[in-house]
């Protein structure tokens, strides 16, 4: 008689990636934006007070107070960039967000890290001066940004003509830091009509499923843009 064939034993099942952030955070949206794009399952841990427990853990991996945070397995992994990069190391899909080639994937960082440092980052000077309360640091704030983002809007409108995408023909990591920094960038400082290169380009941006979906899920957080969110997008 024969004997039924013994089970394999089953591997344990991965734990899921959690990521620590909030969806109003332009930052956690460059991730999520990564994540939504190759359906990567991961569980959400929002950040704030209906959520004491997920502050309490986040601060204990990484007490520099700063968000998103990856984790994965034993792994706690920072920083937008890092993070997306790690993810197609080691949970990659269909889409993949840093080329292969050495070159043009020098090519995706760089447009990576000026949207985070010239874009992003230029916004959020408008954004703390209008949370300190005080009109004259408000004031001298968005003053600064203007100033940046101007620059920034300039430069960008000549680097995106004939691009689909921020280096070309791909959705790239560079698009992923592209799409939250233009959008809270136009709140903050409008892009002009001097600048239809870059203004169709954030269209496009809006219409990418990945990012419409953060946009949507954050749109209960409108309120609280300290600088007035406007009524569109």
């Amino acid at each position: 008689m024969n004997q039924p064939a013994p089970h394999e034993p089953q591997a344990p099942a991965a734990a899921p990636l959690v990521l620590y952030g909030h969806p109003f955070s332009s930052y956690t949206q460059k991730v999520l934006i990564a994540l939504y794009e190759n359906a990567t399952p991961f569980e959400f841990r929002v950040l704030g007070p209906d959520a004491p427990e997920h502050a309490a853990a986040w601060l204990a991996k990484w007490p520099l107070r700063q968000f998103p945070l990856l984790v994965d397995g034993a792994r706690d992994v920072v920083e937008t960039s890092i993070i997306i990069e790690y993810l197609q190391l080691k949970h990659p899909g269909p889409v993949r967000l840093i080329p292969s080639d050495p070159v043009d994937a020098l090519d995706v960082r760089f447009m990576d890290r000026f949207f985070d440092l010239h874009v992003m980052n230029a916004m959020q000077l408008a954004v703390n001066g209008a949370l300190t309360g005080d009109p004259v640091k408000r004031q001298d704030g968005m003053a600064l940004a203007v100033e940046k983002l101007d620059r920034a809007y300039a430069w960008l409108e000549t680097r995106l003509a004939g691009r689909t995408w921020a280096t070309g023909e791909h959705f790239t990591l560079a698009d992923c830091a592209a799409a939250p920094s233009l959008f809270y960038a136009d709140w903050t400082h409008p892009i002009a009509e001097q600048y239809p290169v870059l203004r169709a380009y954030r269209a496009r941006l809006l219409a990418r499923p990945s990012f419409a979906r953060a946009v949507d899920e954050a749109r209960y957080f409108r309120p609280y843009f300290p600088l007035g969110a406007p009524d569109r997008d």
